[in-house]
C-alpha cells in the first residue's frame, strides 16, 4: 500500500465517521408532538404533514385487531390545513368525535361509509375517538402549528428528550475526533517508516 492508497482508505473511514455523526445529530434533533400518552400502544402511526394544505386520514384502517384504526393516528399540520376523514367501509360503523382540545370535531352518528372534513384554524392538540371503538384503541390526535409540546423522535421513552440530542452528538463527535487523530498518527508513522515525501507519486 502506498501513501496515496493509505490516505484514500483513511479518508474514507473519517468521512464515514463524519456521516454517522451528521446522521445521528439530525435524528436526535428531530421532533414530533407530545401527545401525552394518548396514542400510546395503539396502531395507526404518525405523520408530519406540515407544509400540506390538505391531508387525508383513513377511518377504519387496518389496526388494533381489526379495521378499527385511524391512519395516521397522530398528525402534525399547519394552521388552516383541511383534514379529510375518509371512511374505508371496513370495521363497522365509525365516527370522529373530539375528546379534548381546541377543534370541535364531530362527524355525527357512527356510519359505515362517508367522508368528513375539518379545517384546523387554532393551534394546539386535539384528541379524538371513534365512539363505538374507543375502548379498542380507535383514537387519534391532530397537532396544529409549531407552538405545541414536542418530544425527540428517537427518545426511547425514559431519556430526557431535551438533552438527549446533545449527548448523542457529543458521543459521535468524540469517535470522529479519535479516528482523525489515529489517521494522523498512522500517516506520520507511514512516512517515517517508508521515507515517502508528501509529493510521492506511489510505489510500495
Amino acid at each position: 500500500m502506498n501513501r496515496r492508497q493509505f490516505l484514500r482508505t483513511a479518508g474514507g473511514a473519517t468521512a464515514a465517521a463524519g456521516a454517522v455523526t451528521a446522521s445521528n445529530t439530525a435524528a436526535a434533533q428531530s421532533q414530533k408532538p407530545d401527545f401525552g400518552g394518548w396514542l400510546g400502544g395503539i396502531d395507526g402511526g404518525y405523520t408530519d404533514a406540515r407544509g400540506q394544505s390538505e391531508v387525508t386520514v383513513e377511518v377504519g384502517a387496518s389496526g388494533n385487531g381489526g379495521n378499527i384504526a385511524f391512519s395516521p393516528a397522530g398528525l402534525w399540520v399547519d394552521p388552516e390545513t383541511t383534514v379529510t376523514f375518509e371512511w374505508t367501509g371496513e370495521g363497522g360503523n365509525h365516527n370522529v368525535v373530539a375528546q379534548e382540545g381546541p377543534a370541535a370535531l364531530d362527524s355525527g352518528s357512527p356510519v359505515e361509509e362517508t367522508t368528513y372534513e375539518h379545517t384546523f384554524t387554532e393551534g394546539g392538540i386535539t384528541n379524538y375517538v371513534c365512539q363505538p371503538h374507543s375502548s379498542l384503541g380507535m383514537k387519534g390526535a391532530v397537532a396544529v402549528g409549531d407552538d405545541v409540546p414536542t418530544v425527540a423522535t428517537g427518545g426511547g421513552g425514559e431519556a430526557d428528550p431535551e438533552h438527549m440530542g446533545v449527548a448523542i452528538q457529543a458521543h459521535y463527535v468524540g469517535i470522529a475526533t479519535i479516528l482523525a487523530i489515529l489517521v494522523s498518527v498512522m500517516f506520520t508513522f507511514f512516512q517515517l517508516k517508508y521515507g515517502e515525501s508528501p509529493n510521492a507519486s506511489g510505489g510500495t
